[in-house]
């Protein structure tokens, strides 16, 4: 794609990207005097850099790529991803995250885990790791691919070489700087992300002549359905909906961000305005798929490679190379926070309640390791499952299935006995994964089994218990 010359000079620019990255996250090294400093950021997050991180939770590797491969090849009826993920946007900071914000600020939670053994007991925290596990893994492992993708691509480097360097790197700097590094790293790239995909989009659109031409040339060739909304199945609209849309109001990566904020209240204002420029950004790149087919007509390149075409098209070198850094930013933000979340999870709900006199240095140190736990989770899930949309959409459909419904339904309703939420959990994890073991019968994706099984377990076991004591959250 790129001459020798184009070629030495990106790799040059993607690694010191990398080392710059590296350097600070050993500098916030020595801000990590505890625990809590390493896995919620000490709790002292202004609301600026918490609007940062979360769009660059937000907007990852597989948004930028996935979605633009996919609004390449299925048009814009892919903006129904978007649409669902809002719908669920709203739900969670209308009606959830104040709640999780006092609960988090009252008894010190660093992880859902801590949330499901105060609401259901102890025996909560197995499957919640699990299922916290099962998209952590998953997401994280889709921004190894990325991340390889990106090296082949641009610097030559063999795809498989390219996951295995993506994930030294990226795991390196993760243990080392922990979620203080990742959220102030995340200043920087949600700036770099939000103004490159604008930037993206603008040009595209402008090369393409407008919307005019775009829907002429599409009907030319009798594809003009591709430019509707409204081209998608009513089933696929519904697994985006009860996967990507259900999981932002179950995941632990914003959790972790609603308790790392220094102020309760502004964690609400800063989720309303990080969100609604990250899905408008989600929006953007799904339209820059279907101009760059229908508008640059961009129609004899591979729709997985399609944001390298893109840009090749439309930028002269140097604004290339800005756009492959634009790239690394999206990988890398929402990349560590994933890995973050994952082995938040192992240390604080596996080990942590084992090591109850362990001191801030002993638990420094399995938050680290915890760290290295899941990224050799992430990357075999990587080496197995190529797929950025799918894997991602694979993994949480496994956490929406455990869930969900005891979180949901245990915020809400005092009712719920410690019974039915950990029923509820093994219930719709275990049957959502022997589900997809099985290849998906009937053709019915595992979330259609998961979760209605742990919402039918969990309405079961509480109407037919007699209410005892109130819950303790």
């Amino acid at each position: 794609m790129f001459s020798e010359d184009a070629r030495i000079l990106l790799s040059v620019i993607v690694f010191a990207y990398f080392i710059f990255l590296f350097v600070m996250a050993l500098y916030m090294t020595r801000k990590n005097k505890t625990y809590e400093d390493y896995n919620v950021a000490g709790r002292s997050v202004s609301i600026f850099p918490i609007i940062m991180t979360f769009i660059g939770t937000g907007v990852g590797g597989s948004t930028l790529l996935g979605y633009m491969e996919n609004g390449y090849r299925l048009g814009m009826g892919q903006q129904w991803i978007h649409i669902s993920i809002f719908l669920c946007v709203i739900i969670f900071a209308t009606f959830l995250i104040k709640r999780i914000g006092q609960l988090g600020e009252q008894h010190h939670m660093v992880t859902i885990g801590d949330y499901t053994t105060l609401r259901y007991s102890k025996r909560a925290r197995v499957p919640t790791v699990f299922s916290i596990l099962f998209s952590y893994c998953a997401m994280t492992g889709t921004n190894f691919i990325a991340l390889a993708t990106i090296l082949n691509l641009t610097i030559g480097l063999d795809f498989m070489l390219g996951i295995f360097i993506g994930w030294f790197l990226l795991t390196s700097k993760t243990y080392f700087g922990g979620l203080k590094a990742i959220i102030w790293q995340d200043v920087i790239h949600g700036i770099i992300l939000t103004v490159g995909i604008i930037i993206l989009f603008i040009t595209v659109v402008s090369a393409s002549g407008g919307w005019g031409p775009t829907a002429e040339y599409a009907a030319s060739v009798g594809e003009g359905n591709m430019l509707s909304v409204m081209n998608i199945s009513t089933g696929e609209i519904l697994i985006y909906l009860f996967t990507l849309g259900l999981f932002q109001l179950v995941r632990q990566d914003l959790w972790q961000r609603v308790w790392a904020s220094k102020s309760v209240n502004s964690a609400p204002n800063a989720y309303w305005i990080s969100m609604v420029i990250a899905v408008g950004l989600g929006v953007l790149i799904v339209a820059i798929g279907v101009f760059s087919r229908y508008g640059l007509r961009l129609t004899d390149i591979d729709p997985v490679f399609i944001y390298y075409g893109v840009i090749e098209e439309v930028f002269p070198f140097a604004l290339v190379v800005l756009m492959i850094i634009v790239l690394l930013a999206v990988v890398i933000s929402s990349a560590d926070s994933f890995l973050m979340a994952g082995a938040s999870s192992i240390v604080n709900d596996i080990i942590r309640p084992n090591t109850a006199h362990a001191g801030e240095k002993k638990m420094l140190l399995w938050s680290r390791l915890s760290v290295l736990i899941v990224s050799v989770i992430a990357l075999v899930s990587a080496l197995v499952i190529p797929e950025l949309v799918n894997l991602m959409v694979t993994g949480t459909a496994m956490t929406v299935s455990g869930l969900l419904a005891p979180v949901v339904f245990g915020l809400f309703w005092k009712r719920v006995p410690e019974i039915a939420g950990i029923a509820s959990m093994w219930g719709g994890l275990s049957v959502a994964v022997i589900w997809q073991v099985l290849g998906q019968p009937f053709d019915l994706h595992p979330i259609f089994i998961g979760l209605p099984l742990s919402i039918i377990i969990l309405l079961i076991i509480t109407l037919s218990t007699k209410p005892n004591a109130p819950a303790r959250a």
